[in-house]
């Protein structure tokens, strides 16, 4: 690394860039130099390193530990999108999935979800909130906002065991056919916060989906939190023919739990501004 580099903004980029390979070298949890070695190491002053530290650490790659140093931050979840002819195919996240459930409740939709869901305000839904987990670390908070009518009998165990469109496609004969969904950068609350074991005000993906089914009726609206330090989106852009490859329909997609679209109902996803309801 020159010393002489001119300009502050170069200076800081390629002082990032060092740091940078420094952690891509190392394992999750390995400590990286000290402020003050870096220093002496890429041959710039304090300030530069302090700057470029404080945007890894605050894009979920370094971690500072008071007292002990600064350590490589474990490895994101790194979810791929892959489209072709509008369905959407689905590869496996990272990690071992599960829930915990934090809500389960039937209530009135009111404005905002009934105009989504194109019901009345008074009509009822099946709210659930859950916790998603990736190898017992809190990872996403996930809101579903089901149509009541749809959904007859259903219980917080069948969510919690079993594959809820599934149960909807066996029990009640609903087919989900098509979700059109958005995700756009956030920040949590202090009780969004506390349950995903981060400082308040830190960046989030928020993911909103309408899932829709054959005869074109929405059948759940979804709204989902994911950790914006532990979570990546990652999309593969078709930029000419190619072979055939069949779908590999199995894994998770953000906001869609597990094995949800396993048994093979098409899926179209679109990365907007804003969910259209049609409403």
């Amino acid at each position: 690394m020159e010393a002489d580099v001119p300009g502050t903004v170069l200076k800081r980029e390629r002082t990032r860039d060092a740091v940078l390979e420094l952690i891509e070298s190392r394992s999750p949890g390995d400590a990286i130099p000290s402020e003050r070695a870096l220093c002496s190491l890429l041959g710039v002053s304090r300030p530069t390193v302090r700057a470029a530290v404080d945007e890894l650490v605050a894009a979920g790659l370094l971690v500072r530990e008071h007292g002990r140093g600064m350590f490589v931050a474990p490895a994101k979840i790194t979810q791929e999108l892959v489209a072709g002819d509008r369905a959407l195919t689905v590869p496996q996240a990272a990690g071992a999935w599960s829930s915990r459930l934090l809500e389960f409740t039937t209530l009135q939709a009111g404005a905002r979800v009934g105009r989504k869901l194109r019901m009345s305000p008074a009509a009822e839904i099946v709210y659930v909130a859950r916790l998603r987990l990736v190898d017992g670390a809190p990872m996403a908070i996930e809101h579903l906002h089901i149509r009541a009518e749809l959904v007859p009998g259903l219980s917080a165990q069948e969510l919690e065991s079993g594959d809820l469109y599934e149960h909807l496609r066996t029990t009640h004969g609903v087919h989900v056919h098509e979700a059109l969904q958005a995700i756009e950068p956030t920040v949590v609350t202090r009780a969004e916060a506390k349950l995903l074991d981060l400082p308040e005000l830190s960046p989030a993906l928020l993911f909103e989906r309408l899932t829709s089914d054959t005869a074109g009726r929405p059948v759940e609206y979804v709204h989902s939190l994911y950790r914006g330090d532990r979570y990546r989106i990652v999309s593969r852009l078709a930029l000419g023919p190619a072979a055939e490859v069949a779908p590999d329909r199995e894994g998770h997609h953000p906001g869609i739990p597990p094995g949800d679209f396993a048994h093979g109902d098409a899926i179209t996803s679109s990365t907007r501004g804003d969910i259209q309801t049609g409403a």
